[in-house]
């Protein structure tokens, strides 16, 4: 919803300031420069995107729309799930998780937790996690096996944002092409009148102007927000990690979950009364 209200932002003041200065909107109606950057920005991305990297593209751009980062009720119910599996852990041993870990959506733990369980990801690192801990995996073992799939899962988010900004870096050359192709145009009807020969080139300018703002004003700043989402997914897994790796050095529940609540950024981090009155009513 922030993309979508951004944009608006965007195309309101850019327009409403060209309205202001007295411009004519119809001059800006130019399909054939829409076409000509538009159509080489897609093909340019197609080529940059073999295989699996298209898909992942166009949830990247979904997610742009219509994703969610967690906020701090999100890691709430985190913190208030690893805290009663990490009490099951406790209370019965690490092989009591085996229950939970088979099918999370009918472990009578995760059930508690909608919000945990709708970010499938997190769920599947979680639950991989607990399976190494009933497996008997070291702490040294299992910190270095949560290190390579974070930065499996970091190179795996990056590579649409990267190949977004860089086909939007690519607009205000392509912006260029097209009024090259403009002038062109113009320079075939040098024997116009001056109206005629104004009209070409405005028509021209008009590719280099959406060119810019379809990199500065669109692009470049969706790749940013899925960035910024990204960071914050990022971030909710390293919630997991630092529980985990706290619990399997035998740390209790309390504290474990300490260390999963100090990797939270500030703003988004409940407090420790906020957690403990989170706990006993969940005990309730």
């Amino acid at each position: 919803m922030t993309t979508i209200i951004g944009l608006v932002v965007v195309m309101a003041a850019v327009l409403g300031g060209y309205a202001m200065g007295g411009g004519v909107f119809a001059i800006l109606l130019q399909p054939n420069e829409l076409i000509v950057i538009g159509g080489a920005a897609v093909g340019s991305l197609v080529i940059s995107a073999p295989g699996k990297v298209g898909k992942r593209l166009l949830v990247s751009f979904k997610k742009a729309f219509s994703g969610k980062p967690p906020g701090k009720p999100d890691f709430l119910d985190l913190l208030k799930c690893l805290f009663q599996i990490f009490q099951a852990m406790r209370r019965e041993g690490v092989v009591a998780l085996e229950a939970h870990v088979q099918d999370p959506a009918k472990s009578t733990i995760f059930k508690q937790f909608p919000t945990v369980l709708a970010r499938h990801h997190a769920v599947d690192f979680l639950v991989g996690g607990l399976r190494q801990l009933v497996d008997g995996c070291t702490p040294t073992e299992l910190a270095q096996l949560f290190d390579t799939e974070l930065e499996t899962h970091h190179d795996e988010e990056h590579q649409p944002i990267n190949l977004i900004r860089s086909t939007g870096d690519a607009l205000p050359g392509l912006g260029i092409v097209a009024a090259v192709l403009g002038i062109i145009i113009t320079m075939a009807h040098i024997d116009g009148g001056p109206e005629e020969i104004g009209h070409h080139v405005a028509a021209a300018l008009v590719g280099t102007f959406l060119g810019i703002l379809m990199c500065y004003g669109m692009l470049s700043p969706i790749a940013t927000g899925i960035e910024m989402q990204a960071v914050s997914e990022a971030r909710y897994l390293l919630c997991i990690k630092e529980a985990l790796l706290a619990a399997a050095r035998g740390t209790n529940p309390k504290l474990a979950i300490e260390f999963a609540r100090s990797a939270i950024f500030s703003d988004e981090r409940p407090t420790s009364l906020e957690l403990e009155a989170a706990l006993k009513a969940m005990k309730k």
